[in-house]
């Protein structure tokens, strides 16, 4: 079986919304979930003055498409392109090219399944021991480390506070043994 992609499926404008539930239906439907996975209106929130009063709104980053992660073949394309307000999907005549990563980074916006996965960070330090905290309002400060959280990658240290002993949390990259 083919990986599923990322492609983009053009409508009309204001039907985005429409579209997305529509495919979904579709998929549920149809029984086609191992071939549909995901169908996403990418939106932004931004806060716009309407007389003299902010008001949050959710905004389409990109008015007219909509994202649809699916393994290309017949049905999957003929569910997507036959869907009401569905006008075609990019790419050159009726062959749908999928984004690549390049291009997903490039249009700033996080699809699932593309975010890039986090280094891990392995401490070298254990409880008791004294850490000097490199970064942020605490920098320069040492103090002992009081816990390790590393599925958080983050260690608890106290250091002195009007002459008190505060406990800080504090990321293992912001800390230097000592």
């Amino acid at each position: 079986m083919d990986e599923a992609k990322w492609y983009v499926a053009h409508t009309y404008s204001g039907y985005e919304n429409n579209v997305r539930v529509n495919i979904l239906k579709t998929v549920e439907n149809r029984n086609l979930q191992d071939q549909i996975f995901d169908v996403l209106v990418p939106v932004e929130t931004v806060v716009e003055v309407n007389n003299g009063k902010p008001k949050t709104v959710e905004r389409k980053i990109f008015p007219g498409y909509v994202f649809v992660k699916m393994v290309m073949n017949d049905d999957s394309w003929y569910v997507v392109r036959n869907t009401r307000g569905v006008t075609g999907f990019v790419g050159p005549g009726s062959k749908p090219v999928p984004l690549t990563p390049a291009e997903i980074k490039s249009l700033g916006i996080t699809l699932p399944g593309t975010e890039a996965p986090k280094p891990v960070v392995q401490f070298g330090g254990k409880v008791g021991d004294q850490g000097m905290i490199l970064s942020g309002a605490w920098e320069n400060t040492v103090g002992e480390i009081t816990a390790i959280n590393d599925g958080k990658q983050c260690l608890t240290i106290n250091v002195e506070m009007f002459g008190r002993e505060t406990p800080v949390e504090i990321g293992f990259t912001d800390v230097k043994l000592m």
